[in-house]
């Protein structure tokens, strides 16, 4: 059994947001069905131009379902350029952490947000591409992804990218690439 917080195990069990908005500002949907998580995620802008309202819906874990919930009260009230800076780790922090294992979970909500804020800048309507720049054929997760992640969170291995992503979690083709990857950006 996993080592989770109240406050993590409070939003699971209540989660904050969840649903559709009627004509969201913005709208996508990230993960897939085959690997056992997927998540929408919506926003409505007020008139100053700060997120107002926010709403998800997901097909995952305790931890994916918590952390969505925290997600979208961490926006409300924010700019999307606030918005986009918020992190995982920033979500995992406001449960009062999350097992390593689980902090891919932190990661598809953040990924939904910013695909929705991308949909509403430029004017798209497209869900995030799972076959382009896949790293992991397992998992639908973009060297991209990885790249992001691993610089953001300071990661320095292979196993902390999966627990961050899922990738490598699979079959382990993708691994001696992440490696490399990892050599790449920490020298």
């Amino acid at each position: 059994m996993w080592d989770y917080s109240e406050k993590m195990m409070d939003h699971f069990r209540n989660p904050r947001n969840v649903g559709e908005i009627e004509n969201p500002d913005g709208t996508a949907t990230v993960g897939s069905l085959a690997c056992g998580d997927a998540l929408r995620f919506q926003f409505k802008l007020g008139p100053d131009g700060k997120i107002a309202e926010a709403k998800f819906k997901t097909f995952g874990c305790a931890s994916a379902i918590a952390s969505s919930s925290a997600l979208t009260e961490m926006v409300i009230g924010k700019t999307l350029e606030e918005a986009k800076k918020i992190t995982n780790r920033e979500i995992a922090e406001y449960l009062g952490g999350l097992p390593p294992q689980k902090m891919h979970c932190s990661v598809m909500g953040r990924e939904a947000m910013e695909a929705a804020i991308r949909n509403y800048e430029t004017g798209e309507n497209t869900d995030r591409n799972l076959e382009a720049d896949t790293l992991c054929t397992c998992y639908g997760v973009s060297e991209n992804e990885v790249r992001r992640v691993i610089t953001e969170n300071s990661l320095s291995s292979v196993e902390e990218v999966t627990n961050f992503t899922k990738a490598g979690g699979g079959c382990g083709k993708c691994r001696p690439k992440i490696e490399a990857i990892l050599k790449e950006i920490n020298g």
